[in-house]
């Protein structure tokens, strides 16, 4: 049972923070949308900042398993690429409820030092990615992994804060016009 209900109050967890944009959160609210007490949430987790991180970690090892199954099906460097960018955009990642615990994470981050090291993980392993994708198509790879990443950042941000949702698909193509521009532009070998 134990894995059944880390599982539940993970999930409930990512739930409670898009419902309440992170602020408020209880550990009492998780329990209780999971179908538990606060006192079994507790057991498992220890605490809210701990309960997460888990949440944080359970998002980043789902977008890792979309990008390895992406990467798996890629045979160029430029579909390497696109299958990092629309992993970034995918069904799993860039749901409302995800989008809002990414947001939650990176002001979490800011303050906690355990966030912060994690945040640095999963900003490393894209970056590692964006390299070895690019650096077949561009002589200065550096500058345009920054910017995919932060261009990634940026529409996360945006789409927690818009109204007007952006599909996932218009998400991706936006990196991915930048992306492209910027091969042909100056840095195509």
């Amino acid at each position: 049972m134990e894995p059944l209900r880390r599982d539940a109050l993970i999930r409930a967890a990512i739930d409670e923070i898009a419902e309440g944009a992170g602020r408020d959160v209880t550990v009492a609210r998780i329990a209780k949308r999971a179908g538990m007490s606060p006192a079994l949430a507790h057991h498992y987790f220890g605490s809210k900042d701990r309960m997460l991180l888990a949440a944080m970690r359970r998002v980043l090892s789902d977008f890792g398993a979309e990008v390895r199954a992406g990467l798996a099906r890629a045979d160029t460097p430029l579909e390497r690429l696109e299958a990092i960018i629309r992993a970034s955009f995918g069904p799993t990642n860039f749901r409302p409820e995800v989008v809002a615990a990414w947001l939650a994470f990176y002001v979490e981050a800011f303050a906690g030092p355990e966030a912060r090291r994690l945040l640095h993980v999963y900003q490393g392993r894209l970056r590692s990615n964006l390299l070895h994708a690019l650096r077949p198509l561009t002589a200065e790879p550096e500058p345009l992994a920054e910017g995919i990443a932060a261009l990634i950042d940026g529409l996360y941000v945006r789409q927690a804060l818009r109204r007007d949702r952006m599909t996932p698909e218009a998400s991706a193509e936006l990196v991915m016009d930048h992306a492209r521009a910027a091969i042909e532009r100056k840095d195509a070998r």
